[in-house]
């Protein structure tokens, strides 16, 4: 009787295993993907706010500063010296009223200058002013239209006429007003007058002198 069922123990075995490989237990297949969130668990806090947006910082200009004026630089003007001379012109009523002196001095104001003697005889040949007009002088040329050049060395003054003098008989000359006019520098005491052509009557010598043209 052990015999046989033993055989038995072993069909009934096989069969089992026979069975386990016809009907094999289904395959464990891997989780699938779920459309669904997980929910968050349970001891994780949810946030209270949601974040807020942070500004951006606003843009720096880049522009270049904006340039600084100079103060404007006013020029400085340096003033010209000046100087006061006299000049002598020939009072009309006086000389015919026959009261000498015959010559009034009368004032200007010129720029500075050492030549006083050529400063003052320009300003003679340019005239009394309208103001000195009206009230009597005049200017005496005897035809003198100017003057050349003037010196002074060794207490004598030499002036150069321009034009054609011509005393046209007259006693009173272009003479007396230039005579009046150079002895009031203490350089001078004599004065020698020159015609166009450079011709006096007494070159020489301490002592005044007149071209023959402004003869009587």
């Amino acid at each position: 009787m052990k015999k046989p069922l033993r055989i038995m123990m072993m069909i009934l075995s096989v069969l089992i295993a026979m069975a386990c490989v016809v009907n094999p237990s289904p395959p464990t297949l891997p989780p699938q993907a779920s459309d669904t969130p997980e929910a968050p668990a349970i001891d994780t806090p949810l946030p209270t706010s949601m974040p807020t947006n942070t500004p951006l910082p606003s843009p720096t200009s880049t522009l270049p500063p904006s340039p600084t004026l100079l103060p404007s630089l006013t020029p400085t003007v340096t003033p010209i010296p000046t100087m006061n001379i006299t000049v002598y012109f020939t009072d009309h009523n006086a000389y015919l009223a026959a009261t000498p002196p015959y010559e009034v001095g009368v004032q200007r104001t010129i720029p500075f200058t050492y030549g006083v003697a050529r400063a003052v005889l320009t300003e003679f040949f340019n005239g009394p002013t309208p103001a000195e007009a009206a009230s009597g002088l005049v200017l005496i040329t005897s035809g003198a239209t100017g003057f050349s050049n003037i010196t002074i060395n060794d207490t004598i003054a030499r002036v150069y006429l321009t034009g054609n003098c011509n005393s046209e008989g007259a006693t009173y000359t272009i003479a007396n007003p230039l005579y009046a006019n150079l002895i009031q520098f203490s350089s001078v005491s004599y004065v020698k007058i020159y015609d166009q052509n450079g011709n006096t009557q007494q070159p020489t010598g301490y002592t005044n002198s007149i071209p023959g043209c402004l003869e009587p």
